[in-house]
């Protein structure tokens, strides 16, 4: 155990040290608070820099620490016995990971990976417990958190489940102008490759399935991962 904490300690030492004063205040579990009570928590945090792809944790390893993005982009990924990728969810500044430190101790069951050169804040377990004791109002943003993270795992094992791949790409797309993108144009914000996986089918068949999609005149794809939607209600009927 010791010797994963020095692995991970000597990980941190070999990483730029970087200004880590807005991540606290972009981080929801944290931003209600007081001035001066951010102050306090952003005392305790350590800023990591990270490279695109690198490993910020693995599975296995020991979990001690809340990671909350400051900036860039990390994807959150398990891997089965068979060593095929799953893809759980893409993390963006103010996102965090690593919450069940905060209440016992355990070991990731998942990798967390730079898509972009990234800055994370990591705050250990004991300075956590000591702010949720003083301050509960950070508890129930956690739950919050906790409880759209258990609804998103469950709508999308109901997808893999009773979806075909097309009906699924169709929901991800509309829930892409739900998720506060107000024209009709979204941008992709991960690699086909991870699209994939996270809606649990191989590259080739997004391709595919997409293109289908634009030939029924339901969608135009554009370049840069954008696409236009041109029928949200034909795209609800998939």
């Amino acid at each position: 155990m010791k010797e994963i904490e020095n692995k991970e300690s000597q990980q941190a030492c070999n990483h730029t040290i970087g200004s880590h004063k807005s991540c606290i205040s972009l981080v929801p579990i944290f931003n209600h608070l007081e001035s001066e009570q951010m102050d306090e928590i952003l005392m305790t945090a350590q800023s990591v820099s990270y490279k695109k792809g690198e490993i910020i944790y693995q599975a296995d390893n020991q979990s001690t620490s809340l990671y909350i993005v400051n900036s860039g982009k990390v994807r959150i990924f398990r891997l089965s016995e068979s060593g095929k990728e799953q893809l759980v969810r893409i993390l963006n500044p103010g996102d965090f990971t690593g919450e069940y430190a905060l209440f016992s101790e355990s070991t990731h069951e998942s990798f967390a990976e730079a898509m972009v050169d990234t800055a994370v804040c990591m705050i250990n377990r004991t300075d956590l417990q000591a702010f949720l004791l003083k301050y509960p109002s950070i508890s129930l943003k956690i739950l919050a958190e906790f409880s759209t993270r258990l609804e998103q795992s469950e709508k999308q094992s109901t997808w893999f489940a009773t979806e075909k791949v097309e009906t699924r790409i169709a929901h991800y797309l509309i829930e892409g102008l739900a998720g506060g993108n107000h024209s009709e144009v979204l941008e992709l914000p991960m690699s086909k490759k991870d699209l994939a996986s996270y809606l649990g089918t191989t590259p080739e068949t997004i391709s595919r399935k997409l293109a289908d999609l634009e030939a029924q005149g339901l969608i135009k794809l554009k370049p840069h991962k954008k696409i236009e939607i041109i029928d949200v209600e034909g795209l609800l009927l998939v």
